[in-house]
């Protein structure tokens, strides 16, 4: 599959986590075949209002954004609920134009539709969008208009169990020029447990034409195959299942291209 220019040969993702997939984490994966990484999630609004701040100002939502140099390919993921603060977050950061830049551009531009936590959701942010796919597609919309690099989304199954809406989802975020799709099968209500509901995952895959990523309960390389047999999705983003256990992706890849591990 390919994101933007950026080719990935077996589909194999570090998705995002807030206080995890941090520079050390991302520079590990990569080394353990992983392929592609999104950073922790960057509040649009705070790097807005932080680059507007004094000169002599401390520099700390700016530092999430930064890549180093060398590293595989890595996108930054970032969250809010207002277009305009979402735009100017993507123009900063795809364009290196922010205090505290430092080591090298991003590849993508990732944005946030599934975090469940309470302090995000109460604002509208997050898996909270879901509720709204013309506000799907407005943001996808201003985000991709002011980035010079490819913009993808993260959704959840939907809000909850009475409104599993990921394709309609789907479908705004591709219509407002997203390029890739990772689709977590699970719903805002139902966090991290119970199981992942695969069958979501393949009605975006069926409905969408750009590439659609896993999520969900990959803790080994049988799970990934049977979400590939069953969703047809075209990668795999490895979460919780990648915290302790890089040697997951080389696993998988292993799989994939038919050897054993």
């Amino acid at each position: 599959m390919k994101i933007g220019n950026t080719n990935l040969p077996c589909g194999l993702l570090l998705a995002p986590m807030a206080g995890v997939t941090d520079r050390t984490m991302r520079h590990i994966c990569g080394e353990f075949g992983c392929e592609y990484a999104v950073s922790e999630m960057v509040s649009a609004k705070a790097i807005v209002y932080e680059q507007a701040s004094r000169a002599s100002a401390p520099v700390k939502t700016a530092t999430l954004c930064n890549i180093e140099e060398g590293t595989i390919p890595t996108a930054v993921q970032i969250f809010g609920s207002e277009p305009e603060f979402m735009a100017e977050a993507a123009r900063l950061i795809s364009n290196s134009a922010y205090r505290g830049f430092e080591g090298a551009r991003p590849d993508a531009i990732d944005i946030n539709m599934g975090c469940p936590v309470k302090k995000v959701v109460q604002s509208g942010d997050g898996s909270a969008l879901m509720k709204n796919p013309e506000l799907i597609h407005r943001i996808t919309e201003a985000v991709v208009k002011a980035s010079s690099l490819p913009v993808t989304v993260k959704i959840r199954a939907g809000w909850s169990k009475e409104s599993k809406n990921a394709v309609e989802c789907a479908l705004a975020a591709e219509s407002a020029g997203a390029v890739a799709i990772c689709v977590h099968g699970r719903t805002r209500d139902q966090f991290y447990s119970p199981g992942v509901d695969l069958s979501i995952i393949g009605e975006v895959k069926s409905a969408v034409r750009v590439p659609v990523i896993g999520n969900g309960d990959l803790f080994s390389a049988k799970q990934a195959m049977k979400m590939k047999a069953e969703t047809g999705c075209d990668g795999f983003a490895l979460a919780r299942g990648a915290m302790g256990n890089p040697w997951l992706f080389g696993q998988i890849a292993d799989l994939l291209e038919g050897r054993d591990f």
